[in-house]
């Protein structure tokens, strides 16, 4: 653990970086939105952390081998380090309570929205998660915020804006912002807490 705590942005994957198509069964069908390079740069730049937390439920549930998982990974790296940006962790949950086969069946703890992910980038890189935000297109996503302490942001690609029009009005806290993706809601973000 490092000596001084940095805050952290959290980002998700699929509908947040990268094009929301389901389970991504092949490398071939992950597509990055073009503005997610920037994104994780200016993180980078600010002197925050970067860390990608993912639910891959698909190993789970047999559509897909472990190994497509890290060649999926492998690509999206590779496309950030060509555009001078990068992760400081990334942490997968393979896990589903009820589906699959052991090991990957396994009621866990750092299955979004539970907080075992966030927990473990504050045990490994000293995330200050009292100052750390998590970005994403799901309720999911801005729960694990909240259940460390943290908070959430709601963008609208993936499946945000249906989430936000249909789902949003039911929820017993609304998202700490709304942003059109993830490049603007790090804009909003790093201006907003860089005095914290």
């Amino acid at each position: 653990m490092t000596d001084t705590k940095r805050p952290a942005i959290f980002l998700d994957r699929d509908g947040t970086l990268s094009h929301e198509v389901g389970y991504v069964n092949h490398p071939s069908r992950y597509r990055l939105y073009p503005w997610s390079v920037d994104a994780v740069r200016a993180i980078n730049r600010a002197g925050w952390l970067a860390v990608l937390v993912t639910n891959q439920a698909g190993v789970a549930r047999g559509y897909f081998p472990e190994t497509v998982v890290h060649q999926v990974m492998d690509k999206l790296q590779k496309a950030l380090e060509s555009g001078g940006a990068r992760f400081d962790a990334v942490y997968v949950c393979l896990h589903h309570p009820t589906l699959g086969e052991p090991p990957y069946r396994k009621d866990c703890d750092c299955r979004k929205p539970r907080p075992g992910l966030l927990r473990r980038a504050e045990a490994e890189l000293g995330a200050d998660l009292s100052r750390s935000w998590m970005v994403g297109d799901r309720q999911g996503d801005l729960q694990v915020a909240w259940n460390v302490g943290a908070r959430g942001a709601l963008v609208k690609t993936g499946y945000g804006r249906g989430e936000l029009e249909h789902l949003a009005p039911t929820w017993e806290r609304p998202p700490d912002l709304v942003a059109a993706n993830a490049l603007e809601a790090v804009e909003q973000i790093l201006p907003r807490t860089h005095s914290q």
